[in-house]
């Protein structure tokens, strides 16, 4: 049940890696989205979620889940207006863990925009979210242009704490402002076609 007239927006960290960075990057993330104050934003990690490798008997198109892992996955798709995936980049490709989530769902993604924010060493990412921009246009989610490369994460977090410069924090910003746009016009083509 929806308790805010603003959209909601999940920032998802998709590495589930234990030692991840993603964590560090995905609170700079929330904390950017909390700032901007057009959101309910609300930070999720893939890897609490409890996904195994796909595993539902029927394609999920028919959303007829009979897992509880699946269940609990759908309902919280299902609750967010947007989508900022924080995702590294593994050989050149997203991570499978986010593949594998999103193939669990189809109707819960449709018609949400999603922005990446990226990490990881001298492509800071980018390469993994060039990929990831084609799969979502596929579950009818629409990427945005704006987004944030993080390269050489590592150097930048300080005791847990991502540390960024100026000038990406207002790119972020940016980001978010088109993302709420997407956000507060696409739930129309959400809504259900009358009979």
């Amino acid at each position: 049940m929806r308790t805010t007239s603003r959209p909601v927006l999940h920032t998802l960290v998709c590495s589930t890696r234990p030692g991840r960075v993603g964590s560090s990057v995905g609170r700079w993330a929330q904390s950017l989205a909390e700032a901007h104050g057009g959101f309910d934003a609300r930070l999720l990690e893939l890897a609490d979620q409890g996904l195994p490798v796909f595993d539902e008997p029927e394609h999920p198109r028919l959303g007829r889940y009979v897992h509880a892992h699946t269940q609990r996955w759908s309902r919280s798709v299902d609750a967010a207006d947007a989508f900022v995936f924080v995702m590294p980049e593994y050989n050149y490709a997203p991570p499978a863990a986010w593949l594998n989530a999103m193939t669990f769902l189809v109707r819960e993604w449709q018609y949400k925009p999603a922005a990446f924010v990226s990490y990881g060493g001298a492509s800071g990412g980018v390469r993994g979210v060039q990929i990831a921009r084609q799969i979502v246009t596929t579950f009818r989610m629409v990427p945005i242009l704006e987004g944030i490369a993080l390269p050489w994460v590592a150097r930048q977090i300080e005791d847990g704490r991502l540390m960024v410069a100026e000038d990406t924090a207002a790119a972020g910003h940016a980001m978010l402002d088109e993302l709420l746009r997407w956000a507060q016009v696409l739930p129309a083509l959400r809504a259900p076609r009358p009979a």
